[in-house]
């Protein structure tokens, strides 16, 4: 690797994720890591917070999001080994998640310079696809 710095390791994500009170709260578990594909798994179960409706348990947009914003940031902090602003991203919701947790695949589409560009895909436990966004995040040294 003649001096260059390897990527985080799943064990390492992991405990970045539970250092954020917000991410914490959100449950995220590190399910596999493949640095050279610029791809990361993170499953995020379900709470009775995240529901859209009391007793529905449908999980509402607002999570569903957060968990697309914050497995394509911890998908590029991977290699850079720093954390990254997010730009801009979207989502699509292709279908309703009921009684699942999600299962969040980040790929990097794009690690550039002063831009980095992520697909996730948002499935249900079963691989059902339940929603898609891209993301971008600042890849500038702070």
């Amino acid at each position: 690797m003649s001096g260059e710095t390897p990527p985080l390791t799943a064990a390492e994500i992991q405990a970045m994720l539970t250092r954020s009170p917000f991410i914490a709260f959100l449950g995220m578990e590190v399910i596999s890591t493949d640095p050279a594909r610029g791809e990361l798994v993170v499953r995020c179960p379900m709470r009775p917070e995240f529901e859209r409706g009391p007793g529905s348990n449908q999980w509402h947009g607002g999570p569903i999001a957060a968990a697309i914003d914050t497995v394509g940031d911890y998908a590029l902090i991977m290699t850079l080994r720093r954390g990254l602003p997010t730009i801009n991203f979207r989502v699509d919701y292709l279908r309703p998640a009921i009684g699942t947790a999600l299962v969040c695949t980040a790929r990097v589409r794009r690690a550039g310079r002063s831009v980095g560009t992520v697909d996730i895909d948002v499935c249900d436990e079963r691989g059902a696809l339940l929603a898609i966004g891209r993301a971008t995040y600042s890849t500038l040294p702070g």
